[in-house]
């Protein structure tokens, strides 16, 4: 398992990303926590220096699993239990929603749980499922955070475009009282429904613009330019991505019936960002990958800018 990723459950396929371990099926949050590891609670302690001077203003949440320390923060910050983070999806469970995966990353640092919405969307004649995915953290660094992730199941790239008229992220409530749950998970229905609705359109306008190969080949020099400032190495890298860009455009089974538009171009793009090994593989690359399913992923983002740009 990679480096990054400490303990996870995955529903009956290993997901889009490449980790996890496959279970049967999970059927509500305290089943998905259990599974993946994430059945721990963090407490908060007091901070000292070497000298056993007590530092004022600031706690240290600690997991009680194995007292390690996930963060320092300050002493206003509240914790949010990942059995709180997550209990609200249980409102979800009628609505034919099903969990996925879930996980701990950065040695527990952040917590996430991945869910299926039930619908299937044919979109320009491609099968795209509705994901979302919650993350919390216990290090101060964000808040509760939902966001919305399409798949296209032929190929299991994202599709997960950043629009002006429909929220992909949003922040969620933390709360256990039942009614405020019953309203977030209706809210997270309303922003899914929202934004499965504008990326229809987006995609429909993606597939109307036109584009010639070499308006393509501009697109995809301008991720990965080769100027004469650039050391030998750098040229080399480049070139070598932009032939494996190129190739996933042109050669691509998937898209050779697809025609060479918009659409084709995103798709390429995203089939890059979402499945090609970097130069320097580290070992935690594929969950600095998934983390980007959470704040959006800005390669993505720049080439649906590109076609509507042109």
């Amino acid at each position: 398992m990679p480096a990054e990723v400490e303990t996870m459950f995955s529903a009956r396929v290993k997901p889009w990303h490449g980790i996890g371990t496959v279970v049967e099926e999970c059927q509500c949050s305290e089943d998905a926590l259990r599974l993946a590891g994430l059945d721990w609670k963090v407490e908060q302690k007091d901070v000292f220096t070497e000298s056993g001077t007590l530092i004022t203003g600031y706690k240290a949440n600690v997991r009680d699993l194995d007292q390690s320390v996930l963060g320092v923060v300050s002493d206003r910050y509240q914790v949010v239990q990942n059995e709180e983070a997550f209990a609200f999806t249980d409102e979800l469970l009628g609505g034919g929603i099903r969990y996925e995966t879930a996980g701990a990353l950065q040695g527990g640092r952040r917590t996430f749980m991945l869910a299926r919405l039930p619908q299937r969307f044919i979109i320009a004649g491609d099968e795209i499922v509705p994901y979302f995915v919650i993350m919390n953290s216990h290090d101060g660094g964000c808040s509760i955070k939902a966001a919305m992730t399409p798949i296209r199941v032929v190929c299991q790239n994202t599709l997960n475009l950043a629009f002006r008229t429909a929220k992909r992220t949003w922040t969620a409530k933390h709360t256990s009282n039942i009614m405020e749950r019953i309203d977030d998970a209706r809210i997270t229905l309303k922003f899914a429904e929202q934004y499965m609705k504008e990326l229809g359109k987006s995609v429909d306008g993606l597939v109307r613009k036109r584009m010639t190969d070499k308006k393509i080949m501009e697109y995809m020099s301008e991720f990965f330019p080769v100027t004469e400032d650039m050391t030998a190495a750098q040229k080399k890298n480049n070139i070598t991505l932009l032939n494996d860009m190129k190739a996933r455009y042109f050669d691509a089974p998937d898209l050779q019936g697809m025609g060479k538009n918009g659409y084709r171009f995103v798709n390429a793009v995203s089939d890059f960002a979402t499945h090609a090994e970097p130069i320097r593989k580290t070992k935690n690359y594929r969950e600095n990958l998934f983390l980007k399913t959470v704040e959006g992923n800005p390669m993505i983002d720049r080439a649906y800018q590109m076609v509507c740009a042109a």
